[in-house]
């Protein structure tokens, strides 16, 4: 079983970003895995604060019902107050500072666990869901919030029932927690005047890509085409989305992951540049400042970094 939490910088670099199942315990297989825990019950062993961490190949909802909490997602910082969920992909940073007695549920996911069996439209929700960190807030008043607030408090009871294991109702509940969560996002962006699921369904399937692929840096050409759409019509639907060509939102994920590196990973700035696909590492640091209006070396050392 696998989750976490935590926030705040550390003070000094660690030569990895840490990586957990749960917070602050060792990585195990976690290919079919379950796992719901109170916020208190992990974060209060450590001041209500998680410091900044990633998981691999895992997702998390941290439900936050009543408090406040910092959230760090990559570079992103927010103060939140609940009601609010907090969607984490694989692979994100992220920590939280809780005020104290924050009221709160974390449930942590493996793909497969979800996406096993034939609920085709449930692994849609799943994949759109976690396609992107993200906050979903929610009014204290609103009838959708009761609703996820219910099934994550059922949830939670399934899960310390003794003798569940095996039983298929935790199963069903997170199923329905993702389902609902994925239609209370997908209702807010219509809200906020996004395009048409079928758009949004293939930026979604493009962003998966992107996630998967960044680092090989694919061009554009081989996004298009797994997308079954022409280099120029992909450029198009990325325009739509997100205001920005297509390059440039792959960019900006590598941008996102180079500075991710450069601030949390102690090692030089010319490895770095290798792990991030570059070959050279002067091209490297000329598209970092291009983009960033800095040298790697600079922005290091302006974000607390030390090589």
């Amino acid at each position: 079983m696998t989750i976490s939490n935590k926030t705040r910088v550390p003070k000094r670099k660690a030569q990895a970003i840490p990586t957990f199942a749960l917070y602050g315990e060792s990585v195990t297989s976690a290919q079919d895995m379950l796992h719901i825990e109170e916020v208190q019950s992990r974060s209060q062993l450590y001041q209500w604060e998680i410091e900044p961490h990633v998981h691999h190949g895992l997702y998390q909802v941290l439900w936050l019902q009543q408090g406040t909490a910092e959230v760090l997602l990559d570079e992103r910082r927010e103060a939140v107050r609940g009601p609010t969920a907090i969607v984490v992909p694989p692979g994100v940073v992220h920590g939280f500072r809780f005020a104290p007695a924050t009221d709160g549920l974390v449930l942590t996911l493996s793909a497969k666990f979800l996406e096993a069996g034939e609920f085709q439209a449930v692994g849609e929700a799943f994949r759109a869901l976690f396609a992107a960190p993200g906050l979903l807030p929610f009014e204290p008043v609103q009838v959708t919030a009761a609703r996820l607030n219910a099934l994550f408090r059922e949830l939670l009871a399934e899960f310390l029932l003794p003798g569940s294991d095996g039983s298929p109702v935790p199963v069903w509940l997170a199923r329905s927690l993702v389902w609902r969560l994925a239609q209370a996002s997908a209702r807010g962006q219509q809200a906020q005047g996004k395009r048409a699921y079928g758009h949004q369904a293939l930026f979604t399937r493009f962003l998966l890509l992107v996630e998967q692929h960044f680092l090989e840096h694919w061009p554009l050409e081989r996004y298009a085409s797994r997308l079954g759409l022409s280099t120029p019509r992909l450029n198009r639907l990325v325009r739509e989305q997100r205001g920005v060509s297509a390059l440039e939102l792959v960019h900006e994920r590598l941008t996102r992951e180079a500075c991710r590196r450069l601030i949390y990973i102690a090692a030089p700035a010319a490895r770095l540049a290798a792990e991030l696909g570059f070959e050279d590492p002067a091209y490297f640091s000329r598209f970092f400042k291009r983009r960033m209006g800095v040298s790697p070396q600079r922005y290091r050392s302006e974000h607390g970094g030390q090589d």
